[in-house]
């Protein structure tokens, strides 16, 4: 090492959440500029950057020192968490950080096994010790000092705060009993010059100190930053931190622009007096040497049986699930298949893994927890299906096993397994207790600050008003798949969506304020913001995990939690297993017992046959919403298209309905081709017998990856190992591995006596396809799900039903789509009832209860007690029902709801008299409740005074009106149940609307801007002023039959409109589309009160036509377009010629829904609704 060069020991990167904006690539690539032999990373309480920052210094030729700015206690064990002040209160100051909490200090690891200590201190302090931050004390210290280099930290550390507060010698005696704990040649005098009183106040002391003592010294830079021009972007991340501005004056900040990678001239300078601090630094970085143990294997061990090894056993639970799949006897090409993946299996040593992901699977099916039938490529293994591990036969549906674990490629196999929502946490539990809770920890993931957030985020902290950021944000390209342009590639030529971007340049370009927060944003985007949990990863290990990697304790739950990301984990040899949490399986098991509780047997659906004709129908009828998979508007169109009737084409509509097969149009083809509507043609004549059975089920079209694999075993004579190779190459597109790929595949074919044309045709299908075929392994394990999901809508509607409004109980939007559903299909939904209702929604006979845990204050405890006082017999009256309640449910606020939502219905009395009288039945109710719980029985003459609850009497009052009855249930249930003030105007409303607000709202495809029509109640009209215009304007909630949306009425179109807008009158509007990252509202440009007069004669449906346009095509799509919306609804055709009109009656009556009007619309013209 240089003499004259210098080491960065203290350096926080962006892993020092929204205080650290030094990302570790730009960081580690300017000290190598700068010539530095080494350069550290200690970020604040974690070691989160450790693995990210070792790899890239290593990349980088730089030596990475693996590091921590440590919170240590001051001077109490890390468990009290009571605050600790050294000084008077007219030092507090000066005094403990955090309030008293903690001090800092740096720690450095010097050998692998200090490193290792590091992680422990940093697991320990997160797990024991946390108290506002992460906390370590003397004792941690003590036990894990060995192979660590500490210094007395930043001006928080504990010697320079005493120092501060003018206690010499407690500080001097602090540092001689860390010198102590971590040794005399591994304790630094840490000196930091940013120029700072605090710096400077102690300096002298903590030389004169360190002198006494014989500490080295060893000089620092606060470095929270690359560049010195970094300092503005830092000073706005950390605005955003503290929710501050800028410009105010009171804001956490740093004083100077110094804390970036200085060189080691510039170092030198500033320790010019003390010339040995940045020597030091260089002995520092040569005694560092970290290495991570890369080539470690982690598989945690199933606990076999004495005398059985993993190997050993998984080959007994094959044999025994074989026995248990096939009771009538094994096929020949079942055993063959198992053999051979057995023996894969055990070559590539995997047979733990298989144990562990069976036994926690079969645990969950033996205690009622439903599991997936399977979930990625790992369908496509028998011996997974044998150990019940997936539910789907792979020989039977031509699913291949190397496409999840391939002989010639080795890696771990990884199965991802779908639970039931709600119980997923007892089968972590499970695991966890089995495997011990020190091996079992879920995965951390990082938050970073994407582009648009980053523009808002700017735009705040820069003084601006929300619409500069709401502006910038709009300007952007529209997200792709959930990914933003990134804000750098706005201006880059070379970025693929560089021509996207030429409004957002131009806006960046003519505005000057928009350019500052544009510049502010760069700085910004993709730092971390915050750390979370990984959905369903968990990492399980065969040694405590403290000994491999930082771990930490999440406080709000206490759930343990790795400090490094997944791809950190897997490079050091620990196993991740996915435990996913999967609504539909809920609903799923919430219909079985809806089934079982409604008709007194059970449904079993794993002995369902996959070719139920009702199932297909409902398929085929695009009846579809609330199907798994299949209840998308697009895609129930696509269906009755497609019309399935067999399992291979719900599999075929999962792997189609996506971006890359859409936008070739595979999905239409196949629909086409299955309806003979289009002729199948061979990718080429000489390969159309060799690959008919691979194509024939896909009507000649490549759909599946599995296809590719099996035609380049079939013509190229590649190993199904081999072909999964080719495949990936096609998928990554390297050319170079392309290239290798194409020279074997057309030799292969060649040898099999292929023609070159053939040879190049069919590559160049491969190759094009490859990039949209799908793992049928995944499509065909979720389609069973979605058969399944069909299946129990078809043949019991109202159980399935109940379970899917059970399931969207927490979103008023949703539940009014399914409860308009529900209408569709003649499924009556009733109030809830005291007497009947469980806290769920419940099927009852072939209608539907709304539960008692869907009414406003109306908590779980109270349900409990309501269905607990029931059990002996029912309520007969509402006073019966006041007096078998705890006392909790005699509350007056919950009664009143109950009685609003029509919970009391069936006892006899109005809604309007029993809101009338509850009050005082309540406070009687509980009077009786209390002399009961206290005793007082018998005669008593002050009680005479009191009036019982039962003397108060249900007068006899008529029903509120339907107008009022409605708004209490919506009120109390956040929907309209026992009717719709809409009913019956579903035609009239549909002909102006050009969307319903439910597909307005769940459709992708709507822009911002755009401009659509709707119609419906008005459930909420404000009247507002502008604080800073002054301007009047209004902002009203449109409802139709299953959603609603916010519509903004401003300036001009608010003086025209301010008349109509009448709470619960019905309006149409048309406006514009404006989406926000927190929704979509619309942006009124008209409105108008539709005619409703001559409703009751409305009976049937007219669709209007120009009878030019009636031409036999047209009316062959409509009649096919009738049929399939078939239902109870007559329809009429007027044909116009002229000024006359030709009226017709179709014989196709149909059911009315917002689907059939958006067809309508699509083939006869926007005014086709007479």
């Amino acid at each position: 090492m240089a003499a004259d060069s210098f080491v960065h020991l203290h350096v926080h990167s962006e892993y020092s959440m929204l205080d650290g904006a030094a990302r570790i690539g730009p960081m580690v690539q300017e000290a190598v500029k700068l010539g530095m032999p080494a350069i550290a990373v200690t970020d604040h309480g974690n070691t989160f950057a450790a693995y990210e920052f070792y790899k890239t210094a290593k990349d980088a030729g730089i030596k990475p020192i693996i590091g921590i700015e440590a919170y240590v206690t001051p001077g109490t064990h890390r468990s009290d968490k009571s605050r600790v002040r050294w000084g008077t209160p007219e030092q507090q100051s000066d005094d403990v950080s955090g309030s008293g909490a903690y001090t800092h200090m740096t720690l450095l690891s010097e050998t692998t096994e200090g490193m290792h200590n590091l992680f422990r201190l940093s697991s320990r302090s997160s797990m024991e010790g946390y108290y506002f931050k992460p906390r370590m004390d003397r004792e941690l210290l003590q036990t894990y000092s060995k192979g660590l280099i500490a210094t007395t930290g930043c001006p928080s550390g504990e010697v320079q705060t005493r120092l501060r507060l003018g206690q010499y010698d407690a500080a001097k005696a602090a540092a001689a009993e860390f010198q102590d704990i971590f040794g005399k040649d591994n304790y630094f005098a840490e000196i930091m010059d940013h120029g700072l009183s605090i710096e400077r106040r102690i300096m002298s002391d903590l030389l004169r100190i360190a002198k006494e003592l014989d500490i080295p010294l060893v000089g620092t830079n606060d470095l929270h930053y690359t560049h010195q021009h970094d300092a503005t972007s830092h000073a706005a991340l950390l605005c955003v931190q503290s929710g501050s501005t800028l410009d105010d004056p009171k804001r956490f900040k740093f004083d100077g622009d110094g804390y970036y990678v200085k060189s080691a001239a510039e170092m030198r300078q500033v320790f010019r007096d003390n010339p040995e601090a940045c020597d030091n630094t260089l002995l520092i970085a040569e005694r560092c040497e970290v290495e991570f143990n890369t080539s470690a294997n982690y598989m945690p061990r199933f606990p076999v049986p004495d005398g059985e090894t993993e190997d050993s056993w998984m080959i007994k639970e094959v044999e025994t699930g074989l026995h248990d799949r096939y009771p009538a006897g094994i096929p020949d090409e079942v055993r063959k298949q198992a053999e051979y993946e057995t023996g894969v299996i055990l070559q590539m040593g995997f047979p733990g893994y298989f144990l562990v992901v069976a036994d926690f699977i079969n645990w969950a099916k033996d205690h009622g927890i439903r599991v997936g039938p399977g979930r990625g490529s790992g369908a496509g293994s028998m011996v997974a299906y044998a150990m019940k591990i997936t539910d789907l036969d792979p020989l039977q549906h031509g699913l291949i096993f190397e496409r999840f674990l391939n002989p010639d490629r080795v890696s771990m196999p990884d199965f991802d397994v779908d639970f039931d929502d709600r119980r997923r946490g007892e089968v972590i539990q499970y695991v966890t207790e089995k495997y011990g809770d020190e091996r079992v920890a879920q995965i951390v993931t990082y938050g970073t600050i994407k582009a648009k957030q980053a523009l808002k985020d700017a735009g705040r902290v820069l003084g601006f008003p929300f619409s500069m950021g709401d502006k910038l944000t709009k300007a952007m390209p529209p997200a792709v798949m959930g990914k933003d342009m990134p804000l750098d590639g706005m201006f880059n030529p070379e970025h693929p969506r560089y021509k996207e971007a030429g409004e957002f340049r131009t806006l960046i370009e003519t505005d000057p304020e928009a350019k500052t927060v544009f510049d502010t944003a760069l700085g910004l985007e993709n730092l971390k913001r915050q750390w979370g949990v990984h959905a369903a990863g968990v990492i399980m290990s065969s040694e405590p995990l403290i000994d491999i990697i930082p771990i930490m304790r999440r406080e709000q739950d206490g759930q343990i939690v790795t400090q490094f990301d997944y791809p950190a984990c897997e490079s050091l040899g620990l196993i991740k297993m996915d435990f996913l949490g999967l609504r539909n399986l809920t609903i799923i098991n919430d219909a079985l017992d809806n089934i079982e509780a409604n008709r007194g047997h059970p449904l079993v659906l794993e002995d369902l046959a996959l070719d139920d004709a009702a199932s297909y129908e409902l398929l085929a009828r695009g009846d579809t919403l609330g199907v798994f998979q299949l209840d998308g508007g697009p895609m129930r169109s696509l269906l009755r298209l497609m019309r399935p009737d067999n399992f291979e084409d719900i599999s075929a509509v999962l792997a189609l309905y996506r971006p890359g097969p859409m936008g070739v149009n595979s999905h239409i083809n196949y629909a086409l081709r299955k309806n003979k509507q289009q002729e199948i043609e061979p990718i080429h004549p000489e390969l159309e017998e060799p690959l008919a059975d691979i194509l024939d089920t896909t009507y000649g079209l490549i759909v599946y990856q599995e296809q590719v694999m099996a035609v380049a075993q079939r013509v190229a004579g590649y190993t199904l190992g081999q072909a999964d190779l080719l495949r990936r190459a096609m998928g990554k597109k390297k050319k170079s591995e392309l290239d290798k790929q194409k020279e074997i595949f057309f030799g292969g074919m060649t040898e099999r006596g292929y023609g070159e044309v053939a040879q190049q045709t069919l590559w160049k299908v491969l190759e094009s396809f490859a990039d949209y075929a799908f793992n049928k392994a995944h499509t065909a394990a979720y389609g069973l799900v979605s058969y399944w999901t069909a299946y129990l809508k078809a043949h019991y509607p109202a159980e399935y039903m109940a379970a899917l409004l059970t399931s969207v109980g927490d979103s008023k939007d949703k539940m009014a789509v399914y409860l308009n559903e529900c209408r569709r299909m003649g499924i009556k939904v009733l109030p809830p009832d005291v007497n009947e209702s469980i806290r769920f929604f419940a099927a009852v006979g072939e209608d539907i209860r709304f539960g008692l845990g869907a009414v406003r204050n109306v908590g779980t405890n109270v349900v409990d007690g309501i269905v607990a006082a029931r059990q002996e017999a029912k309520y007969t009256s509402f006073h019966d029902f006041l007096s078998k309640v705890p006392l909790h449910v005699a509350n007056k606020r919950t009664v009143e709801s109950l009685i609003k939502a029509g919970a009391f219905d069936s006892l006899g009395s109005t809604r309007r008299a029993l809101v009338e009288i509850h009050e005082d039945a309540c406070e009687g109710a509980v009077l009786d409740k209390r002399r009961e719980a206290n005793g007082e029985v018998g005669f008593d003459f002050d009680s005479l005074w009191d009036e019982p609850q039962q003397s108060v009497k249900v007068p006899d009052r008529p029903e509120w009106t339907k107008k009022d009855k409605l708004a209490f249930e919506r009120e109390m249930l956040g929907l309209y149940v026992s009717d719709h003030p809409l009913a019956g105007l579903e035609v009239r409303l549909a002909k102006h609307a050009s969307t319903s607000i439910h597909d307005l709202l769940a459709s992708d495809d709507v822009q911002d801007g755009d401009q659509v029509t709707v119609a419906g109640l008005l459930t909420s009209v404000q009247h507002r002023v502008a604080k800073q215009s002054g301007n009047p304007y209004g902002m009203v909630t449109v409802e139709d039959f299953n959603g609603e949306v916010t519509v903004m009425f401003m300036g001009k179109t608010y003086a025209e409109f301010a008349p109509v807008l009448q709470a619960d009158s019905i309006l149409v509007v048309r406006g514009r589309v404006s989406r926000r990252d927190d929704g979509l509202n619309l942006h009124a440009q008209s409105a108008f009160a539709p005619d409703l007069e001559g409703l009751d004669a409305l009976s049937g449906l007219t669709l209007v036509v120009p009878e030019q346009r009636a031409n036999e095509t047209l009316v062959g799509e409509l009649a096919q377009m009738l049929r399939r919306h078939a239902g109870d609804t007559e329809v009429t055709l007027k044909l116009h010629k002229g000024g006359t009109a030709k009226v017709f009656e179709v014989p196709m009556p149909v059911r009315v829904t917002a689907d059939l009007f958006g067809e309508l619309k699509g083939l006869l013209g926007p005014n086709c609704l007479g």
